[in-house]
């Protein structure tokens, strides 16, 4: 099965470092960030757990849960954890799903369905491409996807800054331009008619192109720039 934005992340029941899960029941009505790991004791992969590990408050204030998989049983990825939590400084509080049947990373199009075997015997280069991080929102379905290599490890800044931006553009009829940061300008959707935008943006925007409509983030409070922007 081929995932792309707007699929539905499939289900799946597994165990993991924190007890046995059904993935859509964990989720719940919470957004979801799912990252896979090629294999426990990798370097890089140790550094972004601890990462994470640390960041992990500011996904719970956006209410996002978090969980890694990797390619190896629950025993290996405690073993692992003692490493992590020592190179990163930090006390990892999520779930690590054990994969060692490889099904929810052929489920997840990570690795072809016709693999054959466990994760038994298999090197880090045999699973190279279970390198993915999954948005998922409330409602199940995927909502971005990020892919790395195994010799770059993951910003996960950059994945923050693209819930908030996930999470903006859901509950609002605008779009996040290149950069954007929250706080920060954004585009009227181009599906917004003008007549609709005075109702949603009441104190005007910017044609800074026919096509570019640039107003405030929905939600802040008045600035002092809202002067030079179009009359609603």
């Amino acid at each position: 099965m081929s995932l792309r934005i707007g699929s539905q992340a499939p289900d799946f029941e597994a165990d993991t470092t924190k007890g046995h899960i059904r993935f859509h029941d964990w989720l719940g009505d919470s957004w979801g960030v799912l990252f896979s790991h090629p294999k426990d004791f990798t370097p890089i992969c140790t550094t972004e757990l601890g990462y994470l590990g640390k960041i992990q408050p500011e996904f719970e204030k956006r209410n996002v849960k978090i969980i890694g998989l990797s390619v190896d049983p629950v025993e290996d990825h405690h073993r692992w954890l003692e490493d992590v939590n020592r190179v990163g400084g930090c006390e990892v509080d999520y779930p690590i799903i054990a994969d060692h049947d490889l099904h929810i990373a052929k489920l997840y199009d990570m690795l072809p369905a016709e693999e054959q075997g466990t994760a038994q015997g298999r090197t880090p280069v045999h699973n190279q491409t279970v390198r993915t991080v999954f948005i998922i929102g409330p409602d199940k379905q995927i909502k971005a996807m990020l892919i790395y290599p195994m010799s770059t490890g993951r910003n996960f800044d950059e994945v923050l800054r693209l819930v908030d931006a996930l999470q903006l553009t859901s509950a609002h009829k605008v779009s996040t331009p290149v950069n954007w940061k929250p706080g920060e300008d954004v585009v009227i959707a181009g599906s917004v008619t003008d007549e609709e935008a005075r109702t949603l943006h009441p104190h005007g925007w910017k044609n800074v192109t026919p096509y570019m409509r640039v107003t405030r983030q929905p939600g802040l409070a008045p600035a002092s720039n809202d002067a030079e922007k179009e009359p609603a």
